[in-house]
């Protein structure tokens, strides 16, 4: 949909945690014939903790497909905000569906995994080039604070260097992208990466530590 296309092996879906909600879910996944796989089970309050509840399909048309199920997202907004600023996109012979927005798709991706850090990087990137590098101030904006390749920094600076020095004070890098130190900018870039693993791991540590209880408990 952002044209940063990449082989998917599941589909990721994020709920509303309400009984209402969950029951309609669990209907869904009545039909595509889906079965738990890993933990935890399926409840509100296991999704509103931030964990990820996977099942996979055995109807014909999605047979082994994998689907995961969560309602909070590390690093992005509370489920309500996200639905605001959700993408609805039509699909022929299915209709309307919404897409997470592009910002918390991005935010969604920084993670542990290198994978993660490459699509990041495509996102953003693909998002300037579709837009020929203009936009309203607040799209500029974002890309100054998300964008990950040295020399696109840098051209956004020089393009943009109002808009440069407002932000730079969340994103200091930004200081030797407007000097053009693509060199200084790259090592910076990778420790902005580093911190934001960090984080993620910090994140999920606890509730690592949950799934495996569950296991445990489950294997007594």
């Amino acid at each position: 949909m952002y044209g940063a296309a990449e082989f998917s092996r599941d589909s990721d879906f994020v709920v509303l945690a309400s009984p209402e909600n969950i029951k309609v879910l669990n209907s869904a996944l009545k039909l595509l014939k889906a079965v738990p796989v890993y933990f935890p089970e399926l409840t509100i309050s296991h999704l509103l903790k931030g964990h990820a509840c996977h099942f996979r399909c055995g109807a014909p048309g999605v047979k082994d497909l994998r689907v995961d199920v969560m309602s909070k997202l590390k690093g992005c907004t509370p489920f309500p905000k996200l639905w605001s600023r959700r993408n609805p996109v039509k699909v022929p012979g299915i209709g309307s569906i919404n897409i997470i927005g592009l910002e918390d798709l991005v935010q969604s991706k920084k993670t542990q995994r290198d994978k993660d850090w490459l699509m990041l990087s495509r996102l953003v990137e693909n998002d300037i080039f579709i837009n020929n590098a203009a936009g309203p101030v607040s799209k500029v904006r974002w890309w100054l604070l998300e964008a990950r390749v040295p020399a696109t920094l840098a051209r956004l600076c020089s393009d943009y260097p109002e808009q440069a020095a407002k932000v730079m004070a969340q994103r200091p890098l930004l200081r030797q992208a407007v000097k053009n130190n693509l060199e200084k900018l790259s090592v910076l870039l990778k420790k902005e990466e580093a911190a934001e693993r960090a984080k993620d791991l910090i994140y999920w540590k606890p509730l690592k530590k949950e799934l495996e209880d569950f296991r445990l408990s489950r294997e007594r």
